[in-house]
């Protein structure tokens, strides 16, 4: 009998599939060790100024862009070693902080592997900025959040600058399990954040509708978006707040990369 072998994809562009992320204009934020916003084009659109990814889809006629940032996800595992406690631990002192609590956090460069979109800075590192004695183990793990979300964000705005909207992005990676961490993304990029179920194994999925296709199956039968979770949607006055810190992270990378330049 005959075998059928299927044509496999780069991890994100399989990961799209198993998220139904198939017509332009759809996109998705992988939260794993590292962390990515990916959206479909309909055609190729390269932006190496800002250091945006562009290459074709794993289906015919289309193709995508991603913002990648080198460490998202694996900036918290490194925190939690340091500190020691768990992912679900933190995550759970993070929830009980107060607005203030958030609003006083210091501040976190999350380039622990340099960094790739929008810097494209190899010898970019990983900063804590702002802390005090009366610092909590919770401000530090918060900021370790909203530094990795503010990465994303600078992602978002290069993919804007070149051309691309994006109105909606779903979320999957082992960072959509938290709750939390979307609703941060949501206030942070000022549009819905969807989770899915069983949007953590985004890839795995993909990687099996793609058998699905080269078996013959018809793409609209395939390549379907899981039920979603639930959609994050920002916070007006969350958000004012998060850009007047989003701002102060940026003028930290800028201070950063004039020390190291001089």
């Amino acid at each position: 009998a005959s075998v059928v072998v299927a044509g496999g994809g780069g991890d994100n562009a399989v990961s799209a599939i198993g998220v139904g992320a198939v017509s332009p204009g759809d996109a998705f934020i992988s939260l794993g060790t590292s962390g990515v916003l990916f959206v479909v084009t309909d055609a190729y659109r390269p932006a190496p100024q800002s250091a945006v990814h562009a290459f074709c889809h794993v289906l015919p006629n289309l193709w995508h862009q991603m913002s990648v940032m080198l460490s998202a996800a694996s900036c918290l595992q490194w925190f939690c070693r340091l500190t020691g406690t768990t992912e679900v631990a933190l995550l759970a002192e993070i929830a009980e902080l107060s607005e203030e609590d958030k609003a006083n956090a210091p501040f976190f460069l999350p380039y622990l592997s340099g960094e790739r979109t929008p810097h494209n800075d190899p010898d970019a590192r990983g900063i804590f900025w702002g802390m005090t004695h009366a610092s909590l183990r919770a401000q530090l793990g918060y900021a370790v959040l909203e530094g990795v979300s503010f990465g994303i964000n600078d992602g978002l705005q290069a993919l804007k600058e070149s051309g691309t909207p994006i109105a909606q992005c779903s979320l999957v990676g082992g960072g959509a399990r938290s709750p939390f961490w979307a609703q941060l993304l949501a206030d942070i990029l000022a549009m819905p954040v969807v989770t899915h179920k069983g949007g953590e194994t985004g890839g795995a999925l993909g990687a099996a509708r793609l058998a699905c296709l080269a078996a013959g199956k018809p793409v609209a039968a395939v390549c379907e978006k899981p039920e979603v979770w639930q959609t994050w949607r920002a916070d007006p006055i969350r958000h004012h707040t998060l850009m007047q810190r989003y701002a102060q992270f940026k003028a930290l990378y800028l201070n950063d990369l004039h020390y190291r330049q001089h």
